[in-house]
């Protein structure tokens, strides 16, 4: 299938057409060439999205495969986001076959890619960014929201239960865009009669989060979320005939005395609980304190009062841990699991990533035992609760708080959290999360390290490394009020943290920020806080998203939480769930000990002791002969590039264990061949993948005496030269290196940076040489070809760009009008209508009229670029211009005149 758009033609390898609609494009590459990767795949879409956007006009859904893997994603998704679909008839996954078949059989049959498209599609706008972002839903969120409208009508017919079931989607996973695609089925059920939803948490900074994305996603609700504000206002919204999503916590259904008033009594209303697990959504009654008459009296749990108000509802339970197998609560309201997916399937599909826990644990002055004693409850006692709750356990929470607050235990504390960290960091650039047990502890830690820190304090929301999130009031003292801040500047400071470029590094926090943030960047926890069960489980979750390459989180356990989480995981796996909650960091060790010496066996044979101990010249040349020495071996480059990515990805989950630091100059040896490999091949790679966990440890090891960056020139030890002057003596001094594949890369390297600067100006030619290059390039990965064929092959490239700069003193031309010269001669039959001489007026016209037309920010005015195009076609048809080319030629002169832009505009 040829596609045909301005000067390009590119040809995808499979696109299919529903009713005459291209909806997916899927892209294969050789699962036979090394080279030949996913991520090319990729690569070569976002190509075709640049080149031929009209292709893309109805998708729905891209693919990329290289025979052994195959992932799905969205037009918008990165590369991170394409998923496996490895399910076809149910949602269990399928073994024994080929992913791309899995994939294809699954995703694309008629009665599942139909309802893919139509309800399994949503766009959801991203104020941070300015941007609308398409989003494709998972496997797991396709079979899980079926399953739960089907179980959901079964329910709320005259012969249900009105329990619809739990949804258990493991943290990070997506669970907050199932719920929104359950709920698009629901609204969407014929069966359902247009029903009420109303989406319960028990939160009230959960209830934002959560409905901040509703209303970010509103379009598949096919109308705008409320909120709640009072009990009132919920009997209000509840008044209607029929529709509406609405929000509210289960704090609205808290009642003094009595029978919990009826809000509406139709049947077609569905609670969706976030979190269902939670004890608030208990039957159980309790015997509680009369506030005015200090009298005993019997309050039941939210479910009771919910269902009071709520009689004929049906309840629908969505949670990212497990329900307990004694919470017969959760099974009265809700009922039994409806979908599954849990940490193994997770990390298995890259939802998630795995979780590392370490333990450095700062011993107390008193028995470990006593974190055991604090009651269950305190788990959900957090600043916006009642101050009853706090009371009731204040005696115990207050002896441990002054222990775990102890002054010279913070110093220790802060002292290692700190060295930790900024090891961390180097190893992997991300964000860090404090959480400890109090406010005043948070306050006093922040001090301390504040101490050994001093530039990571401001008093700028905008500027500093670390900042505390907590509440307060005014009777808080005077070194809290600098923490305290309003709604407005928390929520602004959330959205500064996920910014992965932000100088905001580490947060201190007691319990915000814990649940339903989410925040990719964030790698590593550090608590000090005693937490056990669900809600452990949703703090740790934090640092369990995918970003980029992030390999894994780690908890780093300072009060030894050790034993909770063992519970934890007990639970975990009597409810059913497969996986390990969390990873002891012994086995990032061991996986780092493993590929480490796999290294060091493909370069045995090979002297390298240098790198440590050698003189700067020997350093220099060492990862040359690396090179060769690997690329001499049987597929020695794919190999080394495995176990070297393999190897920093567990380097960066451990950095400052004491394995790390002994191999730590060895790894940033092997990391810069592989780097020089990937940097001189045409593998692809992007500039993020070359450089994934060694950020800084590279760059302070590939030094020389002079602190130059060793590189492919100085390796082979000639100067760089200029391609625009080549000589026929630098080409001979190449012909003649000894290394043959070193004078390839050298070459290839060389080329490939004078395109890059050429595409600054000229687009077509840098096209055609870019194009010429990757073709010899192809040749040589795959061994068509001798070193010394491709070395000549390179040399007459070389040859080529110079007689091409060269092209415009030939033609009478100047650099820009050789340009837009270029961009009217794409088109063959032009050039052979309309003759040379006409085509370079016409050049030149375009050139002084366009140069004298355009402003600094036309290209991103949609009414200047109009202007800009009528110009264009202006001069086009004046000069007689072929009308049926017309439409191509204008985009690309426009696409000519945004690289020349900037040049212009600022001239």
């Amino acid at each position: 299938f040829v596609i045909r758009e301005g000067n390009q033609k590119r040809i995808p390898d499979l696109v299919v057409f529903v009713n005459g609609l291209p909806l997916a494009v899927i892209e294969l590459k050789n699962p036979g060439d090394e080279n030949a990767t996913i991520d090319n795949a990729f690569q070569q879409l976002q190509t075709y999205k640049a080149e031929i956007p009209s292709l893309f006009d109805y998708n729905e859904l891209l693919v990329v495969s290289d025979g052994g893997n195959a992932r799905l994603g969205s037009l918008t998704a990165g590369m991170e986001w394409f998923k496996p679909w490895p399910t076809i008839d149910d949602d269990k996954p399928v073994k024994g076959k080929l992913p791309l078949e899995t994939l294809i059989r699954g995703a694309f049959a008629k009665e599942r890619l139909l309802p893919l498209v139509q309800n399994f599609v949503l766009f959801e706008d991203d104020s941070d960014s300015d941007r609308v972002f398409k989003i494709l839903a998972g496997y797991h969120q396709f079979h899980a929201a079926q399953q739960a409208i089907a179980a959901t009508v079964n329910a709320s017919s005259a012969a249900g239960d009105q329990r619809c079931g739990v949804v258990w989607h493991t943290q990070g996973s997506g669970k907050s865009f199932t719920m929104l695609f359950y709920a698009g089925l629901v609204i969407g059920s014929q069966e359902m009669k247009n029903p009420t939803l109303v989406v319960l948490t028990d939160r009230n900074d959960l209830d934002d989060q959560l409905f901040g994305q509703f209303q970010r996603c509103s379009e598949i609700l096919r109308q705008k979320p409320v909120q709640a504000e009072s009990v009132e206002h919920l009997r209000e919204l509840l008044q209607v005939a029929s529709g509406g999503v609405i929000f509210t916590t289960v704090h609205k259904f808290a009642e003094e005395s009595g029978q919990f008033p009826l809000l509406t009594d139709r049947s077609n209303v569905i609670v969706m609980a976030d979190e269902a697990h939670r004890s608030q959504y208990g039957f159980k009654a309790r015997k509680t304190k009369d506030k005015a008459t200090g009298e005993d009296r019997i309050s039941y749990g939210f479910a009771r009062n919910i269902r009071d108000a709520l009689p004929n509802a049906s309840f629908i339970g969505f949670t990212g841990t497990p329900v307990e197998l004694n919470d017969k609560n959760t099974k009265a309201v809700f009922g039994e699991y409806i979908s599954i997916y849990d940490i193994q399937r997770a990390v298995q599909d890259q939802a998630t990533v795995p979780i590392y826990y370490e333990a450095r644990v700062i011993k107390l002055s008193f028995e470990d035992a006593a974190i055991e004693s604090i009651d269950e409850d305190f788990e959900e006692v957090t600043e916006n609760e009642e101050v009853t709750t706090q009371e009731k356990l204040k005696t115990k929470w207050a002896a441990l708080e002054a222990m775990v607050g102890d002054d010279d235990r913070l110093k220790v504390l802060a002292k290692d959290l700190v060295e930790h960290f900024e090891k961390r960091i180097e190893a992997m650039d991300g964000k860090g999360m404090v959480v400890c047990m109090s406010r005043r502890i948070c306050v006093d830690l922040y001090n301390e390290i504040i101490k050994l820190r001093p530039e990571w304090h401001s008093e700028d929301d905008e500027q500093g490394a670390m900042k505390v999130i907590m509440t307060g009031s005014a009777a808080d003292g005077p070194d809290w009020q600098k923490h305290i801040r309003t709604k407005e500047r928390r929520k602004a400071l959330a959205t500064y943290f996920k910014k992965p470029s932000s100088p905001f590094k580490l947060v201190i926090v007691r319990d915000m920020w814990l649940t339903g943030f989410d925040c990719p960047s964030a790698h590593t926890m550090y608590i000090d806080k005693p937490m056990q069960g669900h809600g452990l489980m949703q703090a740790i979750a934090r640092v369990n998203r995918v970003f980029g390459k992030k390999p894994g989180g780690l908890i780093v356990d300072y009060l030894g939480i050790g034993d909770s989480l063992q519970l934890a995981l007990r639970t975990y796996t009597e409810s059913g769930g497969e996986g390990k909650t969390t990873i002891d960091l012994s086995e990032a060790v061991a996986a780092l000990q493993k590929h480490y010496e796999q290294c060091c066996d493909m370069l045995h044979g090979l002297d390298w002791s240098a790198w440590e101990n050698g003189t700067p010249s020997q350093r220099a040349t060492l990862p040359q002969l690396a090179q060769e020495h690997i690329l001499d071996q049987d597929d020695g480059k794919s190999r080394w590039q495995a176990h070297v990515g393999k190897l920093s990805q567990a380097f960066a989950l451990c950095p400052v264990c004491d394995y790390a630091m002994e191999i730590r100059e060895g790894v940033a040896f092997f990391q810069i061949v592989a780097t020089m490999m990937r940097k001189y091949s045409s593998s692809g790679k992007t500039a993020s993948q070359l450089d994934l966990a060694i950020r800084q440890l590279v760059s302070k090891a590939v030094v020389t005496a002079q602190n130059d960056v060793i590189d492919v020139f100085s390796a082979a030890g000639m100067e760089r030269p200029d391609v625009s002057i080549l000589s026929e003596d630098f080409l001979d001094e190449v012909r003649a290196l000894p290394h043959k594949n070193l004078a390839v890369e050298l070459l290839r390297k060389l080329l490939s940076d004078e395109i890059k600067v050429r595409n600054k100006r000229n687009v077509v030619q840098a096209r055609a040489f870019s194009e010429m290059l990757q073709t010899t390039m192809n040749s040589y990965h795959n061994r068509a070809i001798t070193n010394q064929e491709i070395i000549e092959e390179l040399i007459n490239i070389a040859h080529k760009l110079k007689a091409a700069a060269d092209r415009g003193e030939e033609l009478n031309l100047t650099d820009d009008e050789i340009c837009f010269y270029d961009a009217l001669i794409q088109n063959n039959s032009a050039e052979e209508l309309m003759g040379d001489d006409k085509l370079k007026v016409i050049a030149t016209e375009l050139v002084n009229t366009v140069r004298r037309s355009v402003t600094i920010d036309w290209t991103l005015r949609e009414n200047a670029r109009a202007r800009i195009r009528v110009i264009v076609k202006r001069i086009l048809k004046k000069f007689g211009y072929p009308p049926d080319l017309q439409d191509a030629a204008v985009r690309l002169v426009l696409e000519q005149a945004e690289t020349l832009s900037d040049e212009w505009a600022n001239a």
